[in-house]
């Protein structure tokens, strides 16, 4: 475990936090850096873990505090799923959008192959080429390809299972998923350990630049600004400290702002380049926080200011129709099959209050319900591939979609789902 921390005051109460080296564990790493930590008053110790199971093990045991958390991942910890049992409340979100599906370039080739026009487009489209090499590999008597995804209660994993299903391919019997670690994801294509992957930047990238694969979908194409990182916090924690807490959010609000601003690109790279931190080229770290991407294939390279967002869109609002929205994919895929009250877990685990009471007292304005960032142009788009996002999303809402979905687990009783969640 390596730790890394910026500020020695001993006056000042200590911050235990575990992130994993992405792009978006960068609030985090800016507070301590730039000091924002120290500004509010506590010093935050930062320890750089390699995987999510080991976030979420010293999670578990109090090690950490809090820590840099895949979206799902508190959600997962109140339904019992994974091994956990400590109550883990998201008093923010870290970042919207960030990650990205990517094929190798052998498995590019093959798609282009197939049908060269969808995978161009890349993208919803993509998949429909990857559908017509899985049917022919199957033809074949081929061994199906593997996918790697970096937890199983990660968006990665549910937006690579959205994106697949959308093109007829039931990522339960027609591929292999498994799990990697986010920065051996490379090494695994490179090997052949696997054939293609969704993870967070810069790994994608790093795949792309080192020749080994091609992006063929970004999140921000697929589920504009849909969740990505919160920050996890213990509750017995937040219990005990609620003022160190709120300092803590205060810090992160200002690093989400400061990582939004242009100008700071360079600099934030140059900071996230460092071997504690991410340790990924400082270049290909600048073009994501820009919204540059080279999508590798000869593809035209994609530029989205959307592409990972810290604070715009009210980024680091944790809203109530994202829980839902993840609670109806544990559901969709199998990984919770007991019915459970879908409104009561994600107002237990998702606490805009915190974030709203922090962004108060700097006097930061937040619109009354769950604002911008979700609804306008970029979630209509979103709709159309599955993601309801709207502030109405509840639990009939989502259990209506899940009712039409033609790929899901049969394993899941969805009629006893909506008979405990028939009135909200």
């Amino acid at each position: 475990m390596a730790e890394a921390s910026t500020g020695t005051d001993a006056a000042r109460p200590k911050i235990h936090a575990g992130f994993i080296p992405l792009i978006d564990c960068a609030p985090l790493v800016i507070a301590a850096e730039r000091g924002l930590d120290a500004e509010f008053g506590f010093e935050l110790k930062l320890y750089r873990e390699v995987s999510w199971a080991n976030v979420r093990d010293k999670m578990e045991v109090g090690t950490y505090d809090c820590a840099h958390m895949l979206a799902p991942m508190p959600l997962a910890a109140a339904l019992g799923l994974g091994r956990t049992s400590a109550a883990i409340i998201a008093p923010m979100a870290l970042n919207l959008n960030g990650d990205a599906i990517t094929v190798a370039t052998r498995l590019y080739e093959e798609m282009s192959a197939a049908d060269a026009q969808a995978t161009k487009a890349g993208g919803a489209a993509a998949v429909r080429a990857l559908k017509r090499v899985i049917d022919a590999r199957l033809s074949a008597g081929l061994a199906p390809l593997t996918f790697g995804m970096v937890f199983p209660f990660s968006s990665h994993n549910y937006d690579l299972r959205d994106w697949l299903a959308s093109g007829g391919i039931d990522p339960d019997h027609d591929v292999n998923l498994v799990v990697i670690p986010p920065s051996l994801m490379d090494a695994s294509l490179r090997t052949g350990r696997i054939d293609g992957f969704c993870a967070g930047a810069p790994w994608n990238s790093v795949a792309v630049a080192r020749g080994d694969g091609v992006i063929v979908a970004t999140k921000s194409e697929l589920l504009p600004r849909s969740p990505e990182k919160v920050l996890g916090v213990r509750a017995a924690w937040s219990e005990r400290n609620p003022q160190l807490m709120e300092a803590l959010i205060k810090a992160l609000i200002r690093a989400g702002q400061w990582l939004d601003d242009p100008a700071n690109h360079q600099e934030a790279a140059a900071i996230l380049a460092k071997p504690e931190w991410v340790g990924a080229d400082a270049g290909i770290i600048a073009s994501v926080l820009s919204g540059r991407l080279e999508r590798g294939g000869g593809q035209t390279d994609l530029s989205d200011p959307e592409l990972m967002l810290f604070y715009g869109h009210e980024a680091q609002l944790p809203r109530r129709s994202h829980a839902m929205w993840m609670l109806s994919q544990m559901i969709r895929w199998g990984h919770a099959h007991e019915p459970f009250d879908l409104g009561a877990v994600a107002d237990k685990v998702y606490r805009p209050d915190c974030y709203r009471q922090a962004a108060a007292v700097l006097g930061i304005t937040l619109p009354a319900d769950e604002g911008a960032g979700a609804s306008g142009s970029s979630m209509d788009a979103a709709s159309r591939h599955g993601f309801p996002g709207a502030a109405d999303f509840g639990a009939p809402q989502a259990l209506a979609y899940l009712q039409g979905l033609a790929i899901r687990s049969p394993s899941v009783d969805l009629e006893r789902f909506l008979s405990l969640n028939s009135v909200q």
